[in-house]
């Protein structure tokens, strides 16, 4: 047990040394963030209500909803880093290299998790932070003001607290979905296409199918779905589920994921 310690420390200083000197990493992180709060603001500034029909009951506009709209684009370049973390690897061999290096395969899985996490969270924050304060700049402008019943979208606000707080956990899981895949299909063209479809099918499917019963089961356990009710400030009581439990469905997915990929990369040669 004394040896594990010192042999996970070096783990990841290894794997955040190789992200941190990767040019492409930063790129990723940026365009994370700049694209999370470029969508954000461009939905709020396209929001605009109709004249005397502004009040919160005629438009039910969720104003932190709005403001976190960009995370459904934000989170691609998030899980394409995470897949990319480990991914690259197997496409250049490099991870024969890394095993020799790390034989404890397990201690090595958890090492880059833990640094996939924290490069997430990292750009999550930033890309939170800025679209709060977008959504607080533009959205009174384009009706949803204190004058029509609205509050100024703050951090101050539990509801608005923990939408932002929420996207933010929400952004590492799908980083670490992302990464669980990635590490059981050993591709990353293959596995971001698996991480886009479970994102984004489950939504489509839904909408098409015309059994109300079914489609709603489908929302429950999509992981995209789920995880965004997170974001409601609005109407909570008519969501499928409550915004944390739809959080956890999330987390049991990039949980699952987790475990997949440390069963492959326990059992099966590199």
């Amino acid at each position: 047990m004394s040896a594990v310690f010192p042999a996970c420390g070096s783990a990841v200083h290894a794997e955040w040394t190789k992200l941190r000197t990767l040019a492409s990493t930063w790129w990723l992180l940026l365009a994370a963030v700049a694209l999370t709060i470029a969508v954000g603001a461009a939905v709020g500034a396209a929001f605009q209500c109709q004249r005397f029909a502004c009040a919160p009951a005629q438009t039910g506009a969720d104003p932190a909803k709005i403001s976190l709209a960009g995370v459904y684009l934000g989170q691609v370049i998030v899980a394409l880093l995470a897949v990319l973390a480990v991914g690259g690897e197997y496409a250049t061999g490099m991870i024969r290299v890394t095993l020799t290096a790390m034989p404890r395969r397990l201690i090595l899985l958890a090492a880059k998790a833990a640094v996939v996490l924290g490069w997430a969270l990292a750009a999550g924050v930033a890309a939170v932070l800025g679209s709060v304060l977008a959504g607080r700049l533009i959205l009174p402008g384009r009706g949803l003001s204190a004058a029509n019943g609205y509050a100024l979208l703050s951090l101050g606000s539990g509801p608005d607290l923990r939408a932002a707080c929420g996207s933010v956990l929400y952004l590492a899981l799908i980083a670490l979905l992302a990464f669980g895949i990635a590490t059981a299909v050993r591709d990353a063209a293959v596995a971001i296409g698996v991480v886009l479809g479970l994102l984004y099918l489950f939504p489509i499917v839904a909408a098409v199918i015309p059994d109300h019963v079914l489609a709603r089961h489908l929302e429950q356990i999509a992981p995209m779905n789920a995880g965004l009710y997170i974001q409601a400030t609005v109407g909570v009581k008519s969501l499928p589920l409550t915004p944390w439990q739809g959080l956890g469905v999330l987390a049991a997915w990039a949980f699952g994921a987790l475990a997949l990929g440390a069963l492959v990369l326990r059992f099966r040669d590199a």
